[in-house]
């Protein structure tokens, strides 16, 4: 069997990690990952073929030379060798996890940071059991810092990903309704997400949004090494901030207490809810020392992408467009956050959202109630879920169902929506993206 050791001397020699015998790098080391559907140990030797230095397998039937290398799991050989990478570096690493924003706060504290240090950060959403071993593997003598994003759908997760990654620095953006059928109810999220608080406590030094009475009392709970850095509306925080324009793009206004000093910076995202990502990565930046003006050339350079509270102009409306994700917590903050938007026509269309197990009629339900009080000109829900749900509510004015997307894609085609401003919100099973080129 080949230890973590031969591997991670393999590894400095060929420092390139491929799982996908599609996009194999030249002179990588292949690790044969199993799937649902599939065994990559029977694609090792067509990596090695197509450039692999190595192959990595678990099974020892496909060891047919010396460059697969044996080994008693492959999951746990990518993950041991990511932490034993991890163990040689002196970089601050910061993690973070949360129900919502993660991603999005994850690319601001990355965009801050970028402005004075060489940095590495999770790409895209390799966030679980898998990317993020990857992502420490990516890791070179170049970088000076790294943002590690954190996700998790059960218990125990986030322990596991703390236990790779090892931040130095960390934060829980909040704590909502989110993949239930895993952890079970909301106390299992706080539980889960806890995880990285406890980390964190032995000698890690966490931010905490002083706003959020959840996160307040989950550290409250804990006995930390180092003293949290709190960020807020409180005059004692670190950094506080309020909104002074939100049309649909946010301007806002920052503190940093400790020297009274203010500043405006405009951005390029919306949602009043983004305000608490962007003063948590204003927060990091304070604490890593940049000036105000790095601080700001950060938040305004970030660009919202993947479909995450990013702005299309079509031709006769502004699209928010939210629809990577969704679970009751962002749904409710983004549904807020247009009745809020200072537009002449407000338009919601809402698709279902996933992986709410018992939970899910009465958290369609609450939705819709939430919907019809905020003030909007037109609703549209789109899903099996939602057309259950509001079979039991009689009153619902200006308010359109479709059971499946395919029904509402015929619908705004026989019915356009013209000079609106329209959230488009669901989650990612819903594919919402297809009515973009119908608005």
């Amino acid at each position: 069997m080949t230890t973590t050791e031969q591997l991670y001397q393999h590894y400095l020699q060929h420092p390139v990690i491929s799982t996908d015998t599609r996009k194999i790098a030249a002179g990588s080391l292949f690790f044969a990952l199993k799937g649902d559907k599939f065994d990559a140990n029977t694609f090792a030797q067509q990596a090695i073929e197509e450039g692999a230095a190595f192959a990595i397998i678990d099974n020892p039937a496909y060891q047919v030379n010396e460059q697969c290398l044996l080994v008693a799991d492959v999951l746990t050989a990518l993950q041991d060798l990511a932490r034993h990478h991890r163990r040689q570096l002196t970089i601050p690493v910061v993690g973070l996890t949360g129900t919502n924003g993660k991603t999005t706060t994850k690319e601001l504290i990355n965009a801050v940071l970028s402005q004075h240090f060489t940095t590495l950060a999770t790409q895209g959403n390799l966030n679980n059991h898998i990317g993020v071993p990857l992502t420490i593997l990516n890791i070179n003598a170049s970088h000076q810092v790294a943002v590690i994003e954190m996700g998790a759908n059960h218990i125990k997760e986030i322990e596991l990903l703390c236990s790779i990654s090892q931040p130095t620095h960390g934060m829980i953006t909040n704590v909502g309704k989110a993949h239930l059928e895993g952890f079970g109810s909301i106390e299992g999220v706080k539980i889960g997400k806890g995880e990285l608080y406890d980390f964190l406590s032995q000698n890690g030094v966490a931010f905490i949004n002083s706003n959020n009475p959840i996160l307040m009392t989950m550290q409250a709970a804990r006995k930390f090494a180092v003293p949290p850095v709190f960020y807020g509306d409180a005059i004692d925080d670190l950094v506080s901030g309020e909104i002074t324009e939100n049309a649909p793009l946010l301007s806002l206004q920052w503190t940093n207490n400790s020297t009274g000093e203010s500043h405006n910076v405009k951005t390029q995202l919306t949602g009043v809810y983004n305000l608490d990502n962007i003063l948590a990565a204003i927060s990091i930046g304070i604490y890593f020392k940049l000036t105000p003006a790095e601080i700001n050339a950060g938040i305004e350079g970030y660009q919202p992408k993947n479909n995450r509270s990013q702005i299309v102009q079509t031709v006769t409306n502004t699209l928010i467009c939210d629809y990577y994700n969704a679970n009751p917590s962002s749904m409710a903050v983004a549904i807020e956050n247009i009745g809020k938007i200072t537009a002449s026509r407000k338009v919601l269309i809402l698709g279902d959202m996933f992986e709410l197990g018992e939970e899910s009629v009465e958290e369609h339900k609450a939705i819709i109630e939430k919907a019809l009080a905020t003030e909007v000109d037109e609703r549209i829900f789109i899903g099996k879920d939602f057309a259950k749900a509001i079979e039991t509510i009689s009153h619902r004015p200006s308010t359109t169902v479709y059971t499946t997307a395919e029904d509402a894609i015929a619908g705004l085609k026989a019915d356009p929506i013209k000079d609106s401003t329209i959230l488009i919100k669901g989650s990612r099973g819903m594919a919402l993206e297809r009515l973009v080129e119908l608005l």
